[in-house]
């Protein structure tokens, strides 16, 4: 039997969850515990499959709208993690639903930030993509009208504000990192006085795991990234690879995803994970090349993570005995 050939991996750190996304699934799973099932959920919790179907095992049930949830429900009903509408708590209010805010707080604060500058009066402008649900919840949180989005550079060179000196943005937090740059430079050199962020609304999960990409795949022959397809941080951390010089950049959301063919010829892989995928599918990509490769592993570090928020009042443990 011929020896594998060896086959470098370097492991991108950090990657996989981050705590927004532990967050909502703890309240899902949280939920199930305290209340049984069914948990009713608006949305994909977070955009990952083996996630949702994971949930979906013990109860959970995913819904697009709240008119798909039953009438006269007790069942909780948990809000995603990207964010809703304002209509959206209203609604479930009127329909006496009892529901769960499992939005990241770093999506909240997006969302704050947008209300404040709609109360001084300042047309805003909101980078990010349309149709994601992020965006949705964001544009959902002012008056139609109120927020403008910008999608491209060109987006940017081209859109002609009411009053050029009365402006504020605020972004979605999965974005591209230099994409995202481009387009506030080419805002800032359009209007000097528009308002932005104290603090950057990307995310610090989306940053740092593309500063990781961006050190491992200059020097591997591969990069791997797990994810879904409609993961914005996920789809990001695969363009960062692509422009970072990866020649095969691809996304897997699980083993049974990888073409064999693209990887016949390789002597190094990177691997890292969308901030809504979880390890265990990692370790499963691992498997699949251990399979086929001796592995030599070694991980590169961009940054330590160790961020924690507290999850929504009615599921915390301190909340059953009260």
């Amino acid at each position: 039997m011929s020896a594998k050939p060896d086959l470098k991996i370097v492991l991108c750190s950090p990657r996989g969850f981050c705590a927004g996304v532990v967050r909502a699934i703890d309240t899902v799973e949280r939920a199930l515990d305290k209340y049984g099932a069914p948990v009713y959920v608006r949305h994909e919790i977070v955009h990952n499959k083996y996630v949702v179907d994971g949930l979906k095992k013990k109860g959970a049930i995913f819904v697009e709208e709240l008119a798909e949830i039953p009438e006269n429900t007790t069942a909780p009903v948990v809000f995603s993690a990207h964010g809703v509408p304002k209509s959206v708590p209203s609604d479930a209010q009127s329909r006496n639903l009892f529901s769960l805010d499992a939005t990241c707080p770093l999506v909240t604060k997006v969302h704050r930030e947008a209300a404040i500058h709609f109360k001084r009066g300042r047309e805003i402008f909101l980078i990010g993509h349309s149709h994601h649900p992020e965006v949705v919840g964001t544009l959902g949180q002012l008056p139609v009208g109120a927020v403008t989005l910008i999608e491209t550079a060109e987006d940017a060179k081209t859109i002609t504000p009411k009053n050029p000196d009365n402006l504020a943005f605020v972004t979605q937090t999965t974005l591209s990192i230099d994409d995202t740059a481009e387009i506030v430079a080419l805002l800032k050199e359009r209007f000097p006085n528009i308002n932005g962020p104290h603090k950057e609304d990307i995310c610090y999960a989306t940053t740092n795991r593309q500063l990781a990409v961006k050190k491992v795949a200059p020097v591997v022959d591969a990069l791997i990234v797990v994810g879904a397809p409609n993961s914005s941080n996920s789809q990001r951390l695969r363009e960062v690879a692509e422009r970072e010089g990866c020649k095969i950049a691809v996304l897997a959301q699980r083993a049974t995803d990888i073409d064999w063919d693209k990887f016949g010829n390789i002597t190094s892989l990177g691997i890292t994970a969308g901030a809504s995928a979880p390890e265990v599918i990692v370790e499963e990509i691992m498997d699949a090349f251990a399979e086929r490769y001796t592995l030599h592993v070694e991980t590169v570090s961009a940054a330590e993570e160790n961020e924690f928020f507290p999850l929504p009042r009615q599921v915390r443990p301190e909340a059953a005995a009260e």
